[in-house]
């Protein structure tokens, strides 16, 4: 029976595990260290130590062994007992007892046993069984004389003297900040005259309209005065920006097309708005291009339909 194996399974979990009618072994923590001597780190560990005076039966080895082999708790005590009594044999008869995991153990004088761990398993659990590895000295002399040689044999491109030249990079990095600001202002300008075209088809649209008032207005024996007042629509909704009152988000399309068929049946004028940054689909119940009624509209929807309305407003275009 490898008892030694189960010994080792329950160090990970436990700082104390008895072997019943033997001994107890215990695991002392370690914080990492460095040895500058051998040059090695040492990360967090376990040291196992051995005490002889702890043989009273705890039932924590004898019960792991049990559900773990799945037999009775009675039964594999009799099996750890006969085993520890092999071992105490095998040292009183001046033999060294090796347990693979843990360590060496043999008898010295006035019948005390003394222990060696085995220091190439780790039982700390939170080191992930990391061991112990050599570190390479830096020599920075070293480095700097490779360096020189490298520097001796690259093209002359980029030699010592070509690095050195002065007024080179200030150029280059006043050439990209004018080539940014050009750019910058050319984009700017091209917004601008976009801008002043779209505000020339509007007032061309609206002359149009009028225009064609006037022309209606010449069949009729009514005088001036009593021409329909213009609504030039198309001015206020080009330069104004839009409220949109939101009535939900949704991450199917489907559910907002649902949505927006419900609020036009209950009498809203419903509209789909695409998607936002987070790729939900917004659905409004209404849009309005005065901020003091759509702050009115939300209001009310707030206080007759939903608390969870909110104003989507574009910016001034």
């Amino acid at each position: 029976m490898r008892v030694e194996h189960y010994i080792a399974e329950l160090l990970y979990r436990y700082n104390c595990v008895v072997v019943p009618d033997f001994g107890a072994f215990l695991a002392n923590t370690f914080s990492a260290r460095i040895d500058s001597k051998e040059n090695t780190l040492y990360p967090p560990s376990k040291t196992l130590s051995f005490n002889q005076s702890l043989i009273h039966n705890d039932g924590l080895l004898v019960s792991h062994m049990a559900n773990t082999k799945k037999l009775p708790y009675d039964a594999l005590l009799e099996q750890v007992l006969q085993e520890t009594k092999h071992w105490k044999e095998k040292l009183e008869n001046g033999e060294s007892l090796f347990l693979e995991g843990i360590g060496k153990l043999w008898m010295g004088k006035e019948q005390k046993i003394l222990f060696t761990p085995e220091n190439t398993i780790n039982y700390l659990a939170s080191s992930f069984g990391l061991s112990a590895f050599p570190m390479t000295t830096i020599s920075r002399e070293t480095l700097k004389e490779e360096v020189q040689v490298l520097e001796e044999r690259v093209p002359f491109l980029i030699t010592p003297e070509k690095r050195s030249t002065p007024g080179l990079r200030p150029f280059l990095k006043y050439a990209a900040i004018l080539l940014l600001a050009l750019s910058t202002g050319i984009s700017g300008y091209q917004l601008f005259q976009q801008q002043q075209k779209r505000k020339q088809v509007v007032a061309e649209e609206a002359q149009q309209q009028v225009s064609r008032y006037l022309q209606e207005a010449t069949f009729f024996e009514s005088s001036p005065l009593e021409l329909p007042a213009l609504q030039l629509e198309i001015s206020k909704r080009a330069t104004y920006p839009r409220h949109h009152i939101i009535a939900g988000a949704y991450r199917i399309r489907e559910n907002a097309d649902k949505k927006i068929a419900l609020l036009k049946k209950q009498g809203y004028q419903a509209r789909y708005l695409g998607t936002n940054s987070y790729g939900l689909h917004q659905v409004a119940y209404a849009t309005l291009y005065d901020r003091k009624e759509a702050l009115q509209f939300l209001r009310q929807i707030k206080r007759t339909v939903s608390q969870d309305a909110w104003m989507l407003s574009e910016r001034k275009k």
